[in-house]
């Protein structure tokens, strides 16, 4: 029996000293795994510092030719201007607006000058000067994003709403969504701007928009006119309840009592409702003064918040800034060459 349990606990160690013994294997091997990762990025960059010290003055000379050709280039092509004006749109004319920047820029790659000069009222050496449009959602607040989202949520069904976060919606909204809207010109001319603003001022103008205003119009006339005849019943009700105050003030109140008990008979002043009436009387005017006032705000189809300025802005994107691209791109060019030098090399020497 004890040789048996001797031999049983010797076979436990050895099981014991052998998971051991994997489990350091296998880290062993892992510690070795990320070594080899760590030394195989170390000599990546070592090579690469070694290729750009040993060409070092070919990188240099390249890179100052690119930046000249770059500089020279950037020097004497045209300069690019652009002026903003911003417009609030009213009665869904922003779809025009869109649709007709849209239009512009065709005419421009199609280089139909002529039908851009006659849209513009410019001559068509001017028209030639313009490069592009470009309209854009206008500057906003958080509190106008916060009422557009409050007008999206309301126009859809309440559970659908529920799926849809302030985040989620501000992510995927369109440009259709905002009120305000900034329109850009870019023109190598520099004070050609201001005759484009009445053009752009057309490009508002719709069937479909006046057709939607004149109907506001007919709309307010008619809710005008039923307020108006509401305050002359109003003013009718309350010269009624006036001449009865009136009368009860020329009556006298009578009470007869009858026996102990004190029963009274009395004639009571009828009871009026004059404040209800002019609070109902304030109401509709103030019904009717906001209905005034918002025929006098929208009786456009859209207004200039600002329009463009007399000289535009030079423009510059960072495409365009060829004496910083060009250096980078020979750069590049060098270590593709580079790369591919030392790729043509490794499978000769590997074929031999």
């Amino acid at each position: 029996m004890s040789n048996n349990s001797a031999q049983q606990n010797t076979n436990e160690e050895v099981d014991l000293g052998q998971l051991f013994k994997m489990i350091g294997n296998l880290f062993e091997r892992f510690f070795d795994f990320i070594f080899s990762i760590l030394k195989s990025i170390f000599s990546v960059i070592i090579y690469s510092i070694k290729a750009i010290i040993v060409n070092f003055k070919i990188i240099i000379i390249t890179m100052v030719l690119a930046g000249v050709l770059g500089f020279a280039l950037q020097k004497y092509s045209p300069n690019v201007y652009t002026s903003s004006m911003l417009v609030r749109p009213y009665f869904d004319s922003k779809f025009e607006l869109i649709n007709n920047i849209g239009y512009y820029n065709a005419l421009i790659a199609n280089e139909n000058y002529e039908s851009l000069a006659e849209v513009f009222d410019i001559d068509l050496k001017n028209a030639k000067e313009i490069i592009a449009f470009e309209v854009e959602s206008g500057p906003e607040t958080e509190n106008d994003r916060i009422l557009q989202y409050d007008r999206f949520v309301k126009s859809i069904d309440s559970v659908r709403a529920q799926d849809v976060s302030f985040e989620d919606y501000i992510e995927n909204r369109s440009i259709y969504s905002g009120d305000l809207f900034q329109i850009s010109a870019f023109s190598v001319k520099n004070n050609i701007f201001k005759d484009l603003e009445e053009g752009l001022n057309n490009s508002f103008s719709n069937k479909y928009s006046s057709k939607k205003m004149k109907k506001r119009d007919s709309l307010i006339t008619i809710q005008k006119k039923n307020i108006l005849e509401q305050l002359s019943q109003v003013d009718s009700l309350q010269k009624i309840y006036i001449r009865v105050l009136e009368e009860e003030s020329k009556s006298k109140s009578t009470e007869i009592t009858l026996g102990g008990e004190g029963f009274s008979l009395s004639n009571d002043k009828t009871k009026t409702r004059e404040y209800e009436l002019l609070n109902k009387e304030i109401e509709l005017r103030n019904e009717l003064k906001k209905l005034d006032e918002k025929k006098v705000d929208e009786d456009v189809v859209f207004d200039v918040i600002s329009g463009f300025q007399e000289v535009g802005t030079k423009h510059e994107e960072w495409h365009q800034k060829y004496m910083l691209i060009f250096p980078i791109l020979a750069f590049i060019l060098l270590c593709l060459l580079y790369l591919t030098n030392k790729t043509v090399q490794y499978v000769k020497n590997y074929e031999a």
